[in-house]
């Protein structure tokens, strides 16, 4: 009788791990056409109008982008964190947390116009990177589960910033609990040709090679590395694994904050408590179809960018749900955790020996 074993690769051919990201995108696609079937659509004309409606037009183009944009940074920000083992499952309470210091400093006053921009996107790179580093603390000082304090601090916040909003943060204008509207001079410049692309989006775009250089070209990427591969190794080379954990979660929530900003700077001007649809989880997902790799990051984004915002063309043309972009996107990462097994372990078939 033949038996099939997995067996431990000495080394993962570098080929298998640029088409992991493919091979799980295309096998979440093959394992929710049957969903497809099942609302009593064509699978390849829905699949048609979901990947291709997001490019059919300038204007398409621009939404595209503008949904990359957050999911891009929320998508660095996990990258950087768990390079280093440091598991923030807290991107969203950080991108809400940059959302609200971005749109307090938009509001004010006192500031003025040249220094609204550099004030929204410094604070909440700040405010995402403080409610970060209270997760990292605990770990660090008290051995507390990150996974745990990172996933509640985003409840923590959520209702706490949605009670501000229904009190004494809520906007006198509106009948929704949302804040006041930044001043109109806040709102972020919009690139020249084009009618939404804003400042937000360039600020996600430079991200992604200054995160690169700083994870693979910095003393600080090399101890992140180290930290990651063996923290008692690192530690024993003189490595603080403290330290390096604090500056790692600090750099992951700024960037999960600036997408906050970008949020409220150029596409709603305001706080609201569904100002994100769970970018900061989404980041997740793209992360580790990206392989933690802050290059890769940014064609995961945009793929799952396009399925967000072609869910709605392939709705109104075929009549399948829009929530089957969710059900891509969760399935996707299934299939990548599948995927990264075969990095490291290999089918041997074992068939018995005859006398």
């Amino acid at each position: 009788m033949i038996h099939l074993r997995l067996e431990r690769r000495s080394a993962s051919p570098p080929l298998l791990g640029l088409l992991l990201p493919v091979l799980a995108i295309a096998g979440a696609l093959v394992l929710c056409s049957g969903l497809v079937t099942l609302a009593g659509a064509d699978v390849l004309d829905a699949y048609a109008k979901l990947l291709l409606t997001p490019f059919s037009t300038g204007f398409d183009l621009e939404q595209t982008a503008i949904k990359a944009a957050p999911l891009v940074l929320t998508g660095l920000a996990v990258a950087v964190a768990f390079r280093a083992r440091f598991w923030n499952i807290g991107g969203e309470g950080q991108l809400y947390a940059g959302a609200a210091a971005a749109a307090f400093f938009g509001t004010q006053t006192w500031l003025s116009s040249a220094l609204l921009w550099p004030a929204m996107i410094l604070f909440a790179a700040i405010a995402g990177a403080a409610w970060a580093l209270f997760p990292a603390f605990l770990r660090t000082r008290f051995k507390v589960d990150d996974v745990v304090t990172t996933l509640l601090l985003n409840f923590i916040l959520l209702y706490g910033l949605s009670a501000l909003l229904d009190g004494p943060w809520k906007n006198p204008h509106s009948a929704y609990p949302t804040s006041p509207q930044i001043r109109q001079d806040a709102e972020f410049w919009i690139v020249p040709g084009t009618e939404q692309l804003h400042l937000g989006v360039l600020v996600a775009l430079a991200a992604v090679p200054l995160v690169w250089f700083v994870l693979n070209r910095t003393t600080f990427g090399f101890a992140v590395k180290a930290v990651g591969e063996n923290a008692r190794a690192a530690a024993y080379a003189g490595i603080s694994t403290g330290r390096t954990i604090l500056a790692t979660a600090a750099l992951s929530g700024a960037l999960a904050g600036l997408a906050g900003a970008g949020e409220v700077g150029g596409v709603h001007y305001q706080v609201m408590a569904d100002l994100s649809p769970g970018y900061g989880y989404t980041g997740i997902v793209i992360a580790m179809l990206a392989r933690l790799n802050p290059l890769g990051v940014l064609p995961a984004a945009i793929f799952y960018a396009a399925v967000i915002t072609g869910a709605e063309g392939m709705s109104r043309a075929t009549g399948v749900p829009v929530f089957l972009a969710d059900v891509i996107q969760g399935t996707s990462l299934l299939a990548m955790l599948a995927a990264l097994l075969f990095t490291q372990y290999r089918l041997r078939v074992i068939r018995p020996l005859h006398a």
